[in-house]
C-alpha cells in the first residue's frame, strides 16, 4: 500500500487493516484503540469549562493544558506510577530579568522489594513514592497491577507482570502453594474478579511486534515430510488392493 498518498497520522491504523496485523485477535486490536486519556499526574485539570474572574467578575473560558511527560527506555524496567521526565525553563537565580535556562525534572527513584501473591515471588523494582502510595491505595501489589490500565502503568515490566498474573489465574496453576491447597484456593478466590479466558490473557501487554510474531507462530504449520507422505500412500494402496482381491477358495480332496 503506498503510504505516501495518506497523512502519517493514519499510517498506524492503516497498517492494522492488512496482512498479518488484520488477523490479530479482536480483543487485542481493541486494546490498541484505547482512546481514554491517562490520569493527570504532573498537572491538575480544572474540571470546569468556565469560571468567574475574581477581579473582573466576568465569565471566562478555562482551558486545560495537559503536561505530557517523557518516558525514557528505563521506565519500562520499573514502575514509575505515571511519573516521567518533564522539560521546561527556569530563570537563573530566580530573576525574571535574566535568561531562561532549560531544565529537565526527573522523578526520584527507589529500589524496593515487592511481593506478588499470585506469582508467589518477590521482585526488586525501581519505583517512585507515588507508586508506593498507589500500591497502598489499591491494598496490595497484585491489586495495583491488575487494576491499573496500560495507559497509567506506562511500563513494559508492569504489563508483563499483569500478563503473568492473568495467565496464572486463568490456568488455576496447581504449582502455586502446592503444599497448601487451602491457601491456593484463597488466593484464587481473592483475585477471581480479574480472571479472564486464557486465550485473552496470553495477549495482554504485548507490543504490536510481539503480537505479530505470536500470530505468525500460531499460523505456521510444519510441512509433512515427503517420506511420511509416501509411506502413508503406500500403506493405503496396499490396504485397498487387499480388499479388492477376490477370495481364493482352496479345493481339498
Amino acid at each position: 500500500m503506498p503510504l505516501h498518498k495518506y497523512p502519517p497520522a493514519i499510517w498506524k491504523s492503516m497498517r492494522l487493516k492488512e496482512g498479518i496485523y488484520a488477523r490479530l485477535p479482536a480483543h487485542f486490536l481493541k486494546s490498541l484503540n484505547d482512546t481514554e486519556k491517562p490520569t493527570a499526574v504532573h498537572w491538575k485539570p480544572h474540571g470546569l469549562k468556565y469560571r468567574i474572574n475574581p477581579k473582573t467578575a466576568q465569565r471566562e473560558r478555562v482551558a486545560d493544558v495537559p503536561i505530557l511527560p517523557y518516558f525514557p527506555p528505563e521506565a519500562n524496567d520499573g514502575l514509575w506510577g505515571g511519573e516521567g521526565w518533564i522539560s521546561g525553563f527556569r530563570y537563573a537565580n530566580n530573576d525574571k530579568l535574566s535568561n531562561r535556562l532549560r531544565v529537565t525534572w526527573k522523578p526520584q527513584l527507589f529500589t524496593r522489594e515487592l511481593y506478588s501473591e499470585i506469582l508467589d515471588k518477590t521482585f526488586s523494582i525501581k519505583v517512585t513514592m507515588r507508586t508506593l502510595d498507589l500500591i497502598d491505595a489499591a491494598y496490595g501489589f497484585d491489586f495495583y497491577i491488575l487494576k491499573t490500565p496500560q495507559r497509567d502503568l506506562c511500563s513494559k515490566l508492569g504489563m508483563d507482570l499483569k500478563r503473568a498474573m492473568l495467565m496464572r489465574l486463568a490456568k488455576k496453576d496447581p504449582d502455586l502453594h502446592s503444599d497448601d491447597q487451602t491457601k491456593r484456593e484463597q488466593i484464587y478466590n481473592k483475585y477471581k474478579a480479574f480472571e479472564i479466558p486464557l486465550e485473552e490473557a496470553e495477549w495482554v501487554g504485548l507490543t504490536l511486534e510481539e503480537a505479530a510474531e505470536k500470530q505468525r507462530l500460531l499460523e505456521k504449520k510444519d510441512p509433512t515430510p515427503v517420506f511420511k507422505t509416501a509411506v502413508d500412500e503406500l500403506v493405503h494402496k496396499i490396504a485397498v488392493q487387499k480388499l479388492e482381491e477376490p477370495a481364493v477358495i482352496e479345493n481339498r480332496p
